[in-house]
């Protein structure tokens, strides 16, 4: 199964261990067993992006790693990942039990946890709730937008990062935590359960702009494996309050599931080529659409230096359709295929295994696409912009977004104006659509 892991991203789908139990016994030091399911993996499947990989050079690698002894786990996977840096693929990479664990929850689109969504503020360095999540143990007993995480558990998070705060939060379901919070100077004990928890990937909101157009803004955050379904969800409701086109913010989206971004550019997109993947043997896989687009009204997608992977391959291929203008900032630029499998202790590995072009061939990686619309945000500006401000008229660049938008229906409608069937002109094909409508 493949996906595509995008800048900073940690997605993951799980496939089974690559050997055979027969294979695996050749190997009879656990450790080692470890070490050459990896090593394997890659030659059978790696695309070599750096130039740095032969297979000559993979087997005398090989040789030399099964030679030494393995006390433990931990030394086999310092092996590993000693052995994959050679290749110089930051993609690449070797993943612990442990972080096999948490890759496959962000990317599962459920956790077990309290439904906290936790930044730390740029200048006091403390834990802060961004919003919990609607309907989650931490919503029902009253956490709000801005309380500062003072304690989990009894123990301080003076000097913890997000990642240290989500381990000690999350787990298993029925279980539970006490958060101890700040809010207007006074401390709060919150005692929690544990529950499953579904992470939305999608926000959406109807816009109305100075003249009363209805414009439906949807924010996809990533790809993850409840993120078509979101999709799809957000389109039908959008369309069901009347709007009359669509800005789909993908800005600092750094990927996820390769088969989420085909089955969204499906959403969108009637007809033509989402996406073509190729290996190292030159063997393609052409994803089409098919079909089945929940709309078809005008689309504007925004873009920056954090859209990457995933988010390159829908705004490509909307883009290349000609189904969707593109506005903000050129994207990250990275256009390779990643395939994720489990090995038998639980670790696991990402392996790049392809790279993939837009509908019209083009190969974006380490290039980026370029939006048809430039709109810069100013360091300024973006250190001022809260998450609550994106997609309304504090987002500078969503402005851009909203007036391009504008100017396409306009646009439409004034072709849609001049094609209206006239008795006193010989306009045939106005006069035989005009005849087709049912009243």
């Amino acid at each position: 199964m493949l996906l595509l892991v995008g800048v900073g991203a940690v997605t993951a789908l799980v496939v089974p261990p690559l050997l055979e139990p027969g294979a695996a016994s050749l190997i009879s030091d656990s450790p080692k067993e470890v070490i050459d399911q990896t090593w394997q993996i890659v030659f059978r499947d790696y695309l070599d992006i750096n130039g740095k990989y032969t297979p000559e050079k993979w087997r005398a690698l090989r040789r030399q790693v099964l030679a030494k002894s393995y006390g433990s786990p931990k030394e086999s996977y310092e092996a590993i990942r000693g052995m994959l840096a050679s290749l110089d693929d930051p993609y690449t990479r070797f993943l612990d039990p442990r972080e096999f664990k948490e890759m496959q929850i962000d990317t599962s689109g459920e956790l077990s946890g309290v439904g906290i969504q936790l930044s730390l503020d740029k200048d006091s360095k403390e834990l802060v709730v961004v919003s919990p999540i609607e309907g989650s143990p931490a919503s029902r007993a009253g956490v709000l937008p801005k309380d500062v995480i003072t304690a989990i558990d009894g123990k301080s998070t003076r000097g913890m990062t997000t990642e240290d705060a989500v381990k000690l939060i999350r787990g298993q379901a029925g279980t539970k935590v006490t958060i101890q919070l700040r809010r207007a100077g006074k401390t709060i004990d919150t005692p929690l359960v544990r529950e499953r928890i579904e992470l939305h990937a999608v926000d959406s909101q109807v816009n109305t702009t100075a003249d009363g157009t209805r414009i439906g803004y949807i924010r996809l955050k990533q790809f993850n494996a409840t993120a078509a379904k979101d999709m799809a969800a957000a389109v039908k409701n959008l369309e069901g309050q009347g709007v009359q086109g669509y800005v789909l913010d993908l800005r600092s989206n750094p990927g996820g599931l390769l088969m989420a971004s085909v089955a969204i550019a499906r959403q969108w997109l009637d007809e033509g080529v989402i996406v073509s993947t190729k290996t190292r043997d030159g063997i393609q896989d052409i994803k089409r659409a098919n079909g089945h687009a929940l709309t078809k009204r005008p689309l504007v997608i925004l873009v920056n230096e954090g859209s990457a992977s995933a988010s390159e391959i829908l705004s490509g291929a909307l883009q290349d359709n000609h189904r969707a203008v593109l506005v903000g900032e050129k994207t990250f630029g990275k256009g390779l295929v990643q395939s994720v499998r489990g090995l038998s202790d639980g670790s696991g590995m990402t392996v790049t295994i392809a790279k993939y072009l837009t509908p019209s061939g083009r190969d974006i990686h380490k290039h980026g696409i370029d939006p048809d619309v430039r709109a810069k945000l100013s360091l300024q500006d973006a250190q001022k912009l809260r998450l609550e401000d994106l997609g309304t008229s504090k987002d500078g660049q969503y402005r851009v977004a909203e007036s391009t938008l504008v100017k396409q229906l306009k646009s439409a409608n004034a072709v849609t104006r001049n094609t209206t069937y006239s008795p006193t002109s010989a306009n045939l094909p106005a006069a035989v659509g005009a005849a087709s409508k049912t009243p």
